[in-house]
């Protein structure tokens, strides 16, 4: 189908001036397209943004899609308080050091200086021990599964809309066991429930693995971790998932008597996604014209635009009703745009620019023929399809474009995946943003600090590889194979 009289090009509509090129001004295009696509906009309070319904729609597509999946490995809702008193965090040593520097302090409550200030929550460990310690007498009461979906506050000094923000929502699991086998078992089995959520629902590719022991989570004994890799050849860490052991079960008086009758501290977990991720979504899948939605989590996965013109505008116009409603029955979620006082081009560049993966047109032609002008966002041309069977048409054309969205980024992946045999070659990788770097490396701290300081890079994650070389530091036979990267 041509260009309908009145369309505009996405030049001449103004869209692609308002977001500069991607690959030559990324972090300007990144800020362009949350605030051009109405994904957010800043607050008031430094560092906090203000999350507009077309981002939260993502958000909570994003919510529903997790949840479903906790919920199918036995895991339940609960809340817990934003407050936490002072004395919690001090009671873990370990994690109050790691994060007392992003810690945000109640002091005064009513006009009041408060007895004992209140952490306004970074995490949620420590109160839910103290509470885990009420609810937890016996092995039977064991294990508990328990996932709590709210926001935190860290205290941050550069922040950027989702992927750092002083508060952010996010969820976090913690669970409670009888063995340590039970709670390592738990630890890794979230940690592929995030990497399916995450190369699934967002067709954003991962590697998935341990946290390096410089990298774990504050008190844990172990943390996995997924990272997927962004366009500028940074890492970004979309889910972690932590073995805590026994030290919060300790600190907390964890405890619960055993069938042998001994009484014995529990093993426990956290683990959790931010909205950090959907940050990700945006630059691995964005382009020059704008948001790119996978989906799994389009707040709209079709919209439908009708070419309104002349004696036919009612029956196009009434054509296309019946179609959003057939689509809608279908399960699709769809939007008919039927303004009239915007051109269908405009139409058409500000559904791209949102990043709806499909659009339909359907014009006074089209409607006689009994057909729809399918245009996906990304992965295939413009195409006529016949009215008849238009459902199953969409939702193939949906499927097929979330596999080539997922195609895209994992050959992106694999092509900025580069290997390094000396200090040199990790150092010019980093520095020419080549993406992830593959090195062999052993335990000892000195050659991961020395690796650092050489390369201006992180240990991201160690992976279940086997490690048939020499460190790359020391020149002794390596323990495990870490990947490198610079790190959002």
């Amino acid at each position: 189908m041509s260009r309908p009289a009145g369309a505009q090009s996405l030049e001449d509509s103004g869209f692609v001036k308002e977001i500069p090129p991607k690959a030559a001004q990324f972090s300007e295009w990144y800020t362009a397209v949350v605030l051009k696509a109405e994904l957010a906009d800043y607050s008031p309070v430094r560092g906090c943004i203000v999350v507009r319904p077309y981002g939260y729609t993502i958000w909570e597509l994003m919510q529903q899609g997790l949840d479903r999946r906790f919920k199918a490995t036995g895991h339940v809702n609960a809340y817990f308080p934003l407050f936490i008193p002072q004395g919690f965090l001090a009671r873990e040593a370990e994690h109050v050091e790691g994060f007392a520097p992003e810690v945000a302090w109640v002091t005064r409550g009513g006009g009041e200086e408060l007895a004992e200030p209140l952490a306004v929550r970074p995490t949620s460990e420590t109160i839910i021990g103290h509470m885990y310690a009420r609810w937890i007498k016996s092995y039977r009461d064991l294990p508990v599964l328990i996932n709590q979906w709210g926001n935190v506050v860290r205290w941050e000094k550069a922040t950027r809309p989702f992927l750092r923000t002083m508060e952010f929502l996010w969820q976090e699991g913690h669970t409670a066991h009888r063995t340590a086998e039970e709670a390592e078992a738990e630890a890794r089995q979230m940690l592929e429930v995030y990497r399916d959520f995450v190369e699934t629902d967002l067709a954003i590719p991962v590697l998935a693995g341990r946290k390096p022991e410089s990298e774990k989570f504050p008190g844990a004994v172990r943390s996995y971790t997924i990272e997927a890799l962004m366009p500028d050849g940074q890492a970004l860490q979309s889910g972690t998932s932590h073995d805590l052991g026994q030290n919060f079960a300790r600190a907390f008086g964890i405890k619960f008597l055993d069938s042998d009758n001994a009484e014995k501290h529990v093993y426990t977990t956290s683990w959790g996604v931010s909205w950090r991720v959907l940050g990700g979504l945006i630059m691995v899948h964005g382009d020059d014209r704008g948001l790119v939605v996978p989906p799994r989590v389009a707040p709209f996965q079709a919209v439908i635009v009708p070419i309104l013109s002349g004696k036919d505008r009612d029956a196009v116009l009434a054509g296309a009703r019946a179609l959003a409603g057939q689509l809608t029955e279908a399960g699709v979620r769809v939007r008919l745009d039927d303004r009239t006082e915007v051109t269908p081009g405009y139409k058409f560049n500000d559904w791209e620019m949102r990043g709806v993966p499909l659009r339909l047109e359907l014009g006074p032609r089209d409607l006689a023929q009994r057909q729809v002008v399918l245009v996906p966002r990304v992965g295939g041309a413009k195409r006529s399809t016949p009215l008849d069977g238009i459902a199953q048409a969409v939702s193939d054309a949906l499927a097929a474009m979330g596999g080539e969205m997922f195609d895209r980024a994992k050959a992106y992946l694999d092509a900025h995946i580069v290997s390094a045999a000396t200090v040199d070659e990790l150092v010019e990788a980093v520095a020419q943003r080549r993406g992830f770097v593959r090195v062999h490396a052993c335990d000892a701290d000195a050659c991961e600090q020395r690796l650092r300081q050489a390369s201006g890079a992180s240990p991201r994650v160690v992976v279940d590889e086997p490690a048939d070389g020499p460190c790359l530091a020391c020149g002794v036979p390596a323990t495990h194979v870490v990947y490198y990267a610079r790190a959002y």
